[in-house]
């Protein structure tokens, strides 16, 4: 009897093992990960709830924050949105792949016909994404994935399309950096047709994007949501401002908005209520998506992404939020203007729900193709890394610098000038004079102070080592304009503090006030009826 149950008892376990390894045949065999790509446009660090916004209401984004990993210092590849976009696709910094600014700003001598009177010239640059470059989209592709893009390209004109450069299908991708026609329909998109008056472009480029996750359930895609907002113009239904309107309301109204920063006045409160509802729209939009993901059951089978291109926008275009404590916002030099919220959801990883160690968008391409366990391309990626031992609850070591180079005038402020970040420390270096800031990160808690003077030594060493590393991939520089007048330049600068200030902490108040109304039918929004 006892030789009976010592037999079946052996059988069970035998059984059991050969389930399991069966169950690890059928892991291994598993149809490969969809991709849910999800770029916002112009979203600063603290523009959601989950990373610090009392003010702006964010539940799907805060949800799908709290279900992934959350990388506390997310960096956007450039402190505008062409060349960050360009290093997203093509996994390279923007000194190497050339894009330096936003495609359609002028260099060289033509920057003089914007009677800025700066000291340089800026640099010359790529207009557009290179054809030999593999994209990320061209990546999986090549691996059997249905690409798709939907919203904001602005990586070239006709014949640098997204559908040039790997995605099957484009859905309002084309030249332009913001929404042409506005937020409501018509949008005046070549790659977007209309189809009801008053439609609200956010909303449909997430249906857009839900429908094809619908219709390619059973396939393996590769899906680029791109949103144009929260980019300028900045615009909401009546109904959003008034919710928003009151909040601010109820929070207190403070009767001052901005303050100035080294050249351009700077927002340092959020209570735009147009603002508030964009973005809200947006988290609504991303809401759509998400569902789609569950309602076709392939939720816990699709990585899904968020992150930004730049800062939010504190100064130019339309002062829409504010960053602080980070110093700046879009177009800026400073933590503003390239942190960013960026996370990344697994489903079938669970552990580690935070991460400190600085990451960027380059390193995006790398890790996508490593956890849809597909070959990397090192020869094309060579600025990004794999955050798969990240997402797995590793102690990754990952202390390579982060290098920034953009050689302009920033429509916000910022300044020409290269950054190196390593180790903890961060270092600026300005075209104009040569001159250089010091930071130790996080610098939020060191209130943004430059420690150049009592780090000389660390300091030389970020700048011998960026200089190099410049001159390596061929940078491009900024030239002295010899026609630069210094007399010109302090007039600008001064009317923008007596005339461009109080300028804007007039239309701040008016944007609160109770009677506002931009027009009659709020940017054409009361046409859109469900």
């Amino acid at each position: 009897m006892n030789v009976y149950f010592k037999l079946l008892s052996l059988i069970v376990v035998l059984s059991l093992f050969g389930c399991k390894e069966k169950q690890k045949v059928v892991a291994k065999d598993a149809k490969k990960p969809n991709i849910l790509f999800i770029l916002v446009d112009d979203l600063g660090y603290h523009d959601l709830g989950v990373t610090g916004s009392s003010f702006y209401e964010t539940p799907n984004v805060d949800k799908l924050a709290t279900e992934g990993v959350i990388f506390t210092n997310g960096y956007a590849a450039s402190r505008v949105c062409s060349p960050s976009r360009a290093s997203i696709m093509t996994g390279k910094f923007t000194a190497r792949h050339g894009i330096t600014d936003w495609i359609g700003a002028k260099a060289g001598e033509a920057w003089r016909t914007r009677n800025r009177h700066d000291k340089l010239l800026p640099a010359n640059y790529v207009m557009e994404l290179p054809q030999e470059d593999v994209t990320i989209a061209e990546a999986f592709k090549n691996n059997g994935y249905k690409t798709f893009f939907a919203g904001k390209w602005h990586l070239g004109d006709k014949g640098s399309y997204p559908e040039d450069h790997g995605f099957d299908i484009n859905k309002g991708g084309f030249h332009r950096g913001g929404p042409s026609g506005g937020f409501f329909a018509p949008f005046n998109n070549p790659k977007l047709e209309n189809r009801q008056k008053g439609e609200n472009l956010t909303m449909r480029l997430a249906n857009e994007t839900a429908d094809f996750i619908a219709k390619h359930k059973d396939s393996t895609f590769f899906a680029f949501l791109s949103f144009y907002a929260v980019h300028a113009p900045i615009q909401t239904t009546q109904e959003k401002w008034s919710k928003y309107r009151k909040k601010a309301d109820s929070m207190g109204i403070a009767k001052s908005g901005y303050e100035m920063e080294r050249v351009l006045p700077i927002r340092r409160i959020q209570d735009n209520p147009i603002y508030g509802g964009l973005v809200e729209t947006m988290d609504d939009a991303v809401g759509i998506v998400l569902k789609a993901l569950k309602d076709n059951g392939i939720d816990d089978n699709t990585i899904v992404v968020f992150t930004s291109d730049n800062g939010g926008v504190a100064s130019g275009d339309n002062y829409a939020t504010s960053n602080l404590p980070l110093r700046g916002g879009k177009g800026y030099q400073w933590e503003g203007g390239i942190k960013e919220p960026f996370f990344i959801k697994v489903p079938w990883l669970e552990g580690v729900k935070t991460s400190k160690v600085p990451v960027v968008s380059t390193d995006l391409y790398p890790t996508l193709l490593d956890l849809a366990n597909l070959p990397l391309k090192t020869e094309q990626h060579l600025d990004g890394v794999s955050l798969k031992p990240i997402l797995e609850g590793e102690q990754a070591d990952i202390t390579r610098p982060l290098f920034w180079h953009y050689p302009h005038y920033g429509n916000q402020g910022g300044e020409p000038s290269s950054i190196i970040q390593k180790e903890g420390w961060k270092l600026i270096h300005y075209w104009e004079d040569g001159r250089e800031e010091l930071f130790k990160l996080p610098s939020i808690e060191n209130n943004n102070e430059n420690v150049i003077a009592q780090h000389s030594e660390v300091a030389k060493n970020l700048s011998d080592e960026l200089l190099t590393w410049l001159n390596q991939v061929n940078a491009k520089y900024p030239i002295t304009d010899t026609e630069f007048n210094q007399d010109k330049r302090k007039k600008r600068l001064q009317n923008l503090v007596d005339k461009k200030l109080p300028n804007l902490e007039k239309q701040r108040l008016e944007v609160l006030s109770p009677d506002f109304k931009p027009n009659k039918d709020w940017w054409g929004s009361q046409y859109y009826r469900d």
